[in-house]
């Protein structure tokens, strides 16, 4: 992981596309502002995390659900 310091106001460029800006600091809260394509998804970590269980989920329900299918037809 790289570990970097920035002041309010500066910025970090990630890849030609991506910038990521120190836009407030509050307490122990930071604001950042996030330039970027919109073909990128950008998510708080949380958010993202339970995507992939949301998704996960409903990969193990479809597959659920085809197997039943296959049994029923093969019976």
């Amino acid at each position: 992981m790289l570990v970097l310091k920035r002041k309010q106001g500066e910025a970090i460029h990630i890849g030609d596309d991506v910038t990521l800006t120190v836009l407030a600091i509050e307490g122990d809260q930071v604001k950042l502002g996030i330039d970027a394509p919109r073909h990128i998804d950008i998510h708080r970590h949380e958010v993202y995390i339970q995507m992939q269980e949301e998704n996960e989920s409903a990969r193990d329900s479809a597959n659920l659900m085809k197997q039943m299918i296959q049994k029923k037809s093969e019976a």
